[in-house]
């Protein structure tokens, strides 16, 4: 029988100097190991709850024994493991007929590009109506890829009917990326009226159900800035919630996060880059044995016994 680990984590893991492959990986277990387990990596970032209601990092407070579920069954934590300084797979992904402040925020879009870890990959396309246009496939050249950042067309013409199904396309583009940590970031309204205006909440979407699942498959959390497009631009407040409620979604599932400035278009990206390099700073990569074998969606959960402690982490996985 295992018994169940112990781990505690200290601030002192987030200057440990590190190695490890990241994502919401599936690794084979040794040969010889119980054939009734298999070991699943995970990443998780760690805040507090003052922290994330501050927009403020302090320093990492004592978690207490971690706990992870899968499909509410209890299971064995190996390793936590700081990644922080490791280099990112990142999409950015623009919907291109966002409203035209956008196109006021694309240099703060660029700075963010280049100061990606050393070793990060960029890639960078643009949402239209039935297409991902990609400006630059992933390249760990980053002036290149903030280079390639255009101004948005701003033109109902060219908007997708539904931003995910483009999501959904950009995911297939991190097959031929070596394991580690990815992600996207995603410039959208998250409006998907492709079946109708009176289905575009976030619970009636089939394109985020698609795009989430994709994202969970491979291993890729997606980060989502909220900016108003053409239809989300004209002030329907009820458009522009199902839009955000989408973005949340998406994010929350996949283990990453949205990012809003109420329902109006946000002044700055400045205060969202902030947050997100917190998050990235803080992630880690938390490894346990499953106890599940069979191919399948798992859910997962990862809790700390401190009430202060907010873990993000993906909803869940497939098992292939």
């Amino acid at each position: 029988m295992l018994k169940q680990n112990s781990v505690k984590l200290f601030a002192l893991l987030l200057f440990t100097s590190l190695f490890s492959s990241v994502g919401l990986s599936q690794e084979k277990p040794p040969k010889k190991q119980d054939e009734r387990v298999r070991t699943m990596t995970i990443p998780i970032s760690i805040f507090t709850k003052k922290e994330l209601k501050e927009n403020q990092t302090g320093e990492l407070v004592q978690t207490g024994d971690l706990q992870v579920k899968e499909d509410g069954d209890n299971q064995v934590i190996l390793s936590i493991r700081s990644v922080s300084n490791t280099p990112l797979a990142l999409a950015v992904l623009i919907q291109d007929d966002l409203t035209s402040e956008a196109n006021l925020k694309l240099g703060e879009l660029r700075e963010f590009i280049r100061q990606l870890p050393p070793g990060s990959r960029v890639m960078v396309g643009y949402l239209r109506s039935g297409t991902i246009q990609i400006r630059q496939k992933f390249t760990d050249d980053l002036e290149k890829a903030a280079k390639s950042l255009r101004i948005i067309a701003g033109s109902s013409s060219v908007a997708p009917s539904s931003p995910f199904q483009q999501v959904e396309e950009a995911l297939k583009r991190f097959d031929a990326l070596p394991t580690g940590r990815r992600a996207i970031l995603l410039v959208s309204d998250g409006l998907d009226v492709s079946r109708g205006v009176e289905s575009s909440t976030p619970t009636q979407s089939l394109d985020l159900d698609r795009a989430i699942l994709r994202a969970q498959r491979k291993s890729v959390a997606v980060y989502s800035f909220y900016s108003p497009a053409s239809l989300t631009g004209r002030g329907n407040s009820l458009l522009v919630l199902n839009g955000q409620g989408s973005l949340e979604r998406l994010s929350d599932e996949t283990g990453g996060r949205a990012f809003f400035q109420g329902t109006i278009a946000p002044i700055s990206f400045e205060p969202f880059f902030e947050v997100l390099n917190r998050s990235l700073n803080r992630q880690f990569a938390l490894t346990y044995l499953s106890t599940h074998l069979k191919k399948g969606y798992y859910k997962i959960q990862v809790t700390s016994p401190n009430p202060e402690v907010k873990i993000e982490h993906p909803r869940g996985y497939y098992y292939r």
